[in-house]
């Protein structure tokens, strides 16, 4: 081979040599979320990947669910749950890694209609059954979907879930529920503050105050599965002031500083 040849080779051979090791830290991270934080993390893992060449798949979901499939092992590094209760009992059962736990994010119980709406101030004497008529109100599962249990606990609060619940409509996740306002299949819904403001075809009647309900608060844990580098650069990663400005745009609130 003439020497210019093999020089030109041996400097393409240098090079992919120090393509190496770059390469070879790029590592796959399964994140299993709570479904109200579809937009945020969907501009956070765009953003993510570029800054770190990780890849981040995400699976949204009701956090119930979410963490029934952690409990039989699905192979998730990171959870992200709307609901302390959920990641409660995953740390219960010895599935997260000691010392991982920090809560994220803070939100709020809205009640919201189909279009526009006039608003009123949820409290006391709040007559909801009457604004039905004869519609149906959505939310999701009530007895295992955080949205849908903050929805309830609030509704018991103001002493008025007797009365509507034969028309609740209840949904697998907090999305779907908001899907079903928004394609007009109920006039009304209680979901989350962000996913209202994710949604240009409903409108917030009232939000629910907060005492009427226990706090809603989304803790994140990583998962005893395994323990990669990918991982805690993501949960550094939501600590930053990227993903900060990400929920801040959703309209959550951080809890992180």
């Amino acid at each position: 081979m003439p020497s210019a040849a093999r020089s030109g080779a041996a400097a393409v051979a240098l090079g992919l040599a120090s393509l190496a090791p770059a390469m070879a830290v790029a590592e796959e991270v399964v994140v299993f979320a709570a479904a109200s934080m579809a937009n945020a993390l969907a501009e956070i893992e765009g953003s993510f990947e570029a800054a770190t060449g990780h890849d981040l798949v995400v699976s949204l979901a009701g956090s119930s669910a979410l963490a029934r499939q952690i409990q039989q092992g699905a192979p998730a590094d990171i959870f992200i749950s709307a609901s302390t209760d959920w990641t409660d009992r995953i740390e219960g059962d010895g599935l997260i890694e000691d010392g991982s736990r920090f809560d994220l994010l803070g939100n709020s119980i809205v009640l919201i209609a189909f279009g526009d709406a006039d608003p009123t101030e949820i409290g006391p004497g709040f007559d909801l059954a009457r604004l039905l008529g004869d519609g149906r109100l959505a939310m999701a599962m009530v007895d295992s979907v955080p949205a849908g249990v903050y929805g309830k606990a609030a509704l018991e609060s103001l002493g008025i879930w007797d009365a509507v619940e034969p028309q609740v409509a209840q949904a697998d996740n907090v999305r779907a529920a908001l899907a079903f306002v928004a394609t007009g299949e109920a006039p009304y819904g209680i979901v989350y503050a962000t996913d209202a403001a994710a949604e240009d075809s409903v409108s917030i009647v009232g939000t629910f105050p907060a005492d009427t309900h226990p706090v809603v608060v989304y803790p994140v844990v990583d998962l005893a599965n395994r323990d990669t580098p990918a991982e805690a650069e993501f949960l550094d990663y939501l600590r930053g002031p990227e993903a900060r400005a990400a929920f801040e745009r959703q309209g959550f609130t951080v809890l992180v500083d």
